[in-house]
């Protein structure tokens, strides 16, 4: 809507019709700017629950975005946009705000969520080999490169790989004897029983001692310590099927939402039904799918190769009626940079592979910024 300039033997509009006229064309704007498509993922502003705010005076405008999870990458985009839509308006932008506020979300009833983590995410899957670990590190980095606090978790007592991938090394700190301080790499904060033990120290357990081993890692960890603040999702990268530590995470511990990875043939998805069926039954909301591998690009030629079949990410989300979060490729830098604890978000952030983590990683954030909040006492809320 534009105002209608004045004209000779018309008075001019009172300061009433003025403040209503506003009022109309910063709803206008709101609407406008909330039906933006955000890109590579898909999803408007609006249906991604961001509010926008609009303030109109003299022909310019405030804009305020105030989003539930980390978008630091959609500055660029968001000003080339906003700048786009007012100037239809013919109006100037004078300042756009962007406020993530990332809060914590319902986990399963009758648990309570962990100080100093907000959202525990779980990843997931029904079987091993399928790229689960260096799924879960890469999409904790591109979080973090969006701006929030986060931390990894590894939760594989038996086969710890997630301080290869970050590159960790040495003992962590424990100032008090009880508790132990993370360790940091590319600036997410990790723990691992790979860090407690020697290298090549099987661990020779039995599940009870496993899954006690997961609860002392999680509760006796000073999460936030390394990074000055409460984590905004805390990454625990689980051992693959639905044993006794799968079980232990689902009932014992607060889980805001899970994910699961799999490759897109088909005896992998039929473990990964396994795999999201089980945190169905616990009541953890599954985020989604992600499906790794999808497609190997050949270096030389530049042919496209679905090495490991087509669609079958898809066909499981659409049946069980879950989001695919993304399909992520095939590649061999991703192995050789995960093998040299330089993930590819982290080594090359300019990669086709980066780019695909940091859509998922986005897909994934908005889908738990949708789950419901956790419920705010009243008199906190008045304070």
């Amino acid at each position: 809507m534009r105002f209608a300039p004045l004209r000779s033997g018309f008075s001019a509009p009172s300061h009433q019709s003025k403040l209503k006229g506003c009022y109309v064309i910063e709803e206008l704007l709101q609407q406008r700017i909330g039906a933006l498509s955000i890109p590579d993922v898909d999803v408007t502003l609006l249906d991604a629950n961001v509010r926008v705010r609009v303030v109109v005076a003299e022909g310019r405008a405030v804009v305020e975005i105030l989003s539930g999870f980390p978008c630091a990458s959609l500055r660029p985009w968001l000003d080339a946009q906003v700048q786009r839509v007012l100037a239809d308006e013919r109006l100037a932008l004078t300042r756009l705000d962007l406020h993530p506020r990332i809060v914590s979300h319902a986990v399963q009833p009758n648990v309570s969520p962990l100080p100093n983590v907000r959202n525990l995410i779980a990843i997931g899957s029904g079987k091993g080999g399928v790229g689960k670990s260096t799924t879960a590190v890469n999409l904790a980095l591109a979080l973090a490169g969006e701006g929030a606090r986060v931390g990894v978790l590894d939760a594989d007592i038996y086969g710890p790989s997630i301080p290869t991938m970050l590159g960790l090394s040495g003992r962590p700190d424990s100032p008090d004897g009880k508790t132990i301080e993370p360790m940091q790499a590319h600036g997410v904060e990790a723990m691992s029983i790979g860090l407690l033990v020697d290298q090549d120290t099987p661990m020779i357990w039995r599940g009870p001692m496993a899954t006690s081993a997961l609860t002392q890692l999680l509760g006796e960890t000073r999460w936030g310590h390394a990074l000055s603040g409460d984590l905004d999702y805390l990454i625990v990268d689980l051992p693959p099927g639905t044993g006794d530590i799968q079980l232990t995470l689902a009932q014992k511990i607060p889980v805001a939402g899970a994910v699961i990875v799999t490759t897109p043939q088909d005896v992998a998805t039929l473990d990964a039904r396994k795999a999201l069926k089980m945190f169905e039954k616990v009541s953890v909301p599954v985020l989604g799918l992600v499906e790794n591998m999808a497609v190997h690009v050949c270096s030389n030629c530049g042919h496209a190769e679905h090495v490991f079949g087509e669609g079958g990410g898809k066909r499981m989300a659409e049946q069980y009626g879950v989001p695919l979060l993304g399909s992520l490729p095939l590649e061999i830098a991703i192995r050789e940079q995960g093998d040299a604890g330089a993930p590819v978000v982290a080594s090359a952030p300019a990669s086709t592979a980066a780019a695909a983590y940091r859509a998922t990683a986005l897909r994934m954030a908005i889908e738990l910024a949708r789950r419901p909040r956790v419920a705010t006492p009243l008199s906190a809320s008045l304070v």
